[in-house]
């Protein structure tokens, strides 16, 4: 269950960050590539800050 957060907030936040550079400011962009290299970050590393996050709401794996 968990995995399926991860993914959809990740997803939903990279579209988010599309969205908002094309009708704000193109700078949003870096929004979509901060989730990317977090990511990127977590599939090597095995830590993702919104896990922990959902750990302490009490997710279950």
């Amino acid at each position: 269950m968990r995995e399926r957060i991860v993914r959809a907030v990740a997803g939903s936040i990279v579209l988010v960050s599309i969205t908002l550079a094309f009708t704000v400011n193109i700078n949003w962009l870096w929004l979509g590539v901060f989730v990317g290299a977090n990511l990127l970050q977590s599939s090597i590393t095995k830590f993702c800050p919104l896990e922990k996050i959902l750990d302490a709401v009490g997710v279950k794996k």
